[in-house]
């Protein structure tokens, strides 16, 4: 099939969500964690991006926030903290409805019966099911013109993981502890190894 660009903007609205959400291939699947005043909220975002190892970067996209209030998005910036947290096929149905649009007043957490867990003081909450853990401090936003997204740049304040993942040279077996991807909005897929290739020289 061959879709130009005409026919692609002229889409009905939810075939071309999903078409243009599942092209670009399998993302990562991680619950964000946030406080509130009153409440510990929680939502599932595919977006995530590694930004660098030194410093220790991650960033997400999230949509426009000007149309429809994010609370993630304004938790963070109330906050400073938050919390990125691996899906697992055991709890995966519970963290796919945290992508309801629930009032900022209720707590993800509750409705979807995950557990939050609070360690070292860390001020927003953890998933207490997840076998990585990242503790995240807000360094920039990002404000993309074209479409009016934004790119939310944090760095890594702590780390949380199994050790039966971890192997010899610090590399995550996300397989077992069967690590969600996702493909689309709500594909969700479970891989079962890994093909290691080295670090690449020149021949």
């Amino acid at each position: 099939m061959h879709f130009n660009e005409e026919e692609i903007e002229n889409l009905e609205k939810i075939y071309r969500v999903n078409l243009i959400n599942s092209c670009s291939g399998y993302k990562a699947a991680n619950l964000i964690g946030t406080v509130s005043e009153n409440n510990n909220n929680l939502a599932i975002f595919s977006s995530l991006v590694h930004l660098g190892s030194n410093p220790p970067l991650l960033g997400f996209f999230l949509r426009p926030t000007e149309i429809v209030p994010r609370h993630t998005y304004l938790n963070i910036k109330e906050n400073q903290y938050y919390t990125i947290n691996s899906v697992e096929k055991e709890f995966a149905d519970k963290a796919h409805h945290t992508s309801a649009k629930y009032d900022k007043s209720i707590s993800e957490f509750e409705i979807v019966d995950l557990e939050p867990e609070f360690i070292n003081k860390f001020p927003s909450p953890y998933v207490k099911s997840s076998s990585i853990k990242i503790g995240m401090k807000f360094v920039e936003e990002i404000k993309i013109s074209y479409n009016k997204s934004r790119l939310i740049v944090g760095k890594i304040v702590e780390l949380h993981v199994n050790d039966d993942m971890i192997d010899k040279d610090g590399f995550l077996n996300l397989c077992k502890a069967e690590v969600a991807t996702i493909s689309g909005c709500d594909g969700y897929s479970f891989p079962k190894n890994n093909s290691r290739k080295g670090y690449q020289k020149p021949k």
